[in-house]
């Protein structure tokens, strides 16, 4: 018997190869030109893990889970009572519209005048912070700004001057300045350092202002064995001499902080002092029987590192809440119209805006507040700098 053969024909197609071929080279061009295109974006319109974040923001935890079940059943087991698959109909409506259900700041902040002023992102909450008691940063009378119009000092200024330690500090900067403080709106006061002030618009001086918050902080540190720089220049006066407005303030300040860090390579840190305009009742706290200024955290959104501002923000917010909960009123972030964005944080990873209590804190709880975030910032630093230092292991 003859086994049956079967023959195979193998028949190739030139024209077939070079079409796949050219498809291949067109197809590996355009993702090269896609990325490119998109890595040529400013940071601000490029795809980011804020991107994807913001993107994300508003997705339920139950909506989440759904979307598990739907990969696993297992997880339906342990479903919460609330799970539900997303609405997409919602998310239509909010990137239709940029309304978001649950924000009612949406709904209005483009018809109040001023209300963009509550237009800022809490990242991290802290005790009692909503978007009602936000840090507000608002443009003084220009009759405020001048010297001539300073007001008397409070008939009582105490006297805030410790006993300095029996004993130096453990560690120390050797000499060197590791913190860069400085104003940006240098002249804003608080109503109990000044005589016959009750408008919280006219807590402003060229003397007796936030200078005086940074004087304790810089003390405080240099205790610790933390080298600090104090600048107070007074960035009004500035801004008079050189023709430009009081919403230039950071463009003024900026300079400062350049010249800080460019003239001294040593700075690792840099905080810019402010005074919130909000009330007591939103700027206060008491912890162990006694009252704090409260702090507050700003970040500017509008730089590509905003992340790691955020993040050494964050870290002082999570230590302030250990050891004086309640005294942080979390970290927030700003970006978009009438504010500026930046602060000059993207200058340095490592630059901050901490706004030291409101229009009404004294000097008594203002000094407390400053001995409490020199304690944490310190904390902070010795750990960082112990870890930069520790030896690798094998």
């Amino acid at each position: 018997m003859k086994e049956n053969q079967a023959n195979y024909i193998f028949s190739i197609n030139l024209s077939t190869i070079i079409k796949g071929t050219v498809v291949f080279i067109i197809s590996l061009l355009s993702l090269f030109s896609i990325a490119g295109l998109l890595t040529s974006f400013t940071y601000n319109y490029r795809i980011s893990s804020n991107s994807v974040n913001e993107a994300a923001e508003h997705v339920t935890g139950e909506a989440l889970y759904y979307l598990f079940m739907m990969e696993n059943r297992i997880f339906s087991a342990h479903a919460p009572p609330n799970v539900r698959p997303p609405s997409l109909s919602e998310f239509a409506f909010r990137y239709a519209t940029n309304v978001r259900y649950q924000d009612p700041r949406s709904f209005l902040g483009r018809e109040i005048p001023g209300f963009s002023i509550y237009d800022g992102q809490i990242l991290v909450a802290g005790e009692g912070t909503d978007y009602t008691n936000m840090p507000i940063e608002s443009e003084p009378p220009a009759e405020m700004l001048q010297k001539s119009n300073d007001a008397p000092a409070a008939d009582k200024t105490p006297d805030l001057k410790r006993d300095k330690p029996s004993q130096p500090p453990a560690l120390n900067t050797d000499g060197k300045k590791r913190v860069f403080m400085y104003f940006t709106h240098t002249r804003e006061s608080y109503l109990p350092f000044l005589k016959g002030v009750t408008s919280p618009d006219a807590a402003h001086h060229s003397k007796l202002n936030v200078t005086k918050v940074g004087e304790m902080v810089q003390d405080l540190l240099e205790e610790k064995g933390i080298g600090t720089a104090l600048d107070k220049t007074d960035i009004v006066n500035r801004l008079h001499q050189s023709g430009r407005s009081y919403g230039q303030s950071y463009q003024a300040s900026r300079e400062v902080f350049s010249a800080a860090k460019n003239n001294n390579r040593d700075l690792q840190y840099f905080i810019d002092i402010h005074r919130d305009s909000q009330r007591k009742p939103v700027t206060t706290v008491a912890i162990r029987g006694q009252k704090y200024a409260k702090l507050a955290f700003v970040i500017g959104g509008e730089h590509a590192n905003y992340e790691k501002n955020v993040k050494l923000a964050t870290e002082l917010h999570n230590r302030l809440e250990k050891k004086y909960k309640g005294l942080s009123r979390g970290v927030i972030l700003k970006k978009g119209k009438n504010t500026n964005g930046k602060f000059n944080q993207d200058l340095s990873s490592k630059a901050i805006l901490v706004e030291f209590g409101g229009v009404d804190n004294t000097y008594e709880e203002l000094n407390r507040t400053a001995s409490a975030f020199a304690e944490v910032f310190a904390d902070h630093y010795w750990q960082a700098e112990s870890v930069q230092t520790r030896p690798a292991s094998d």
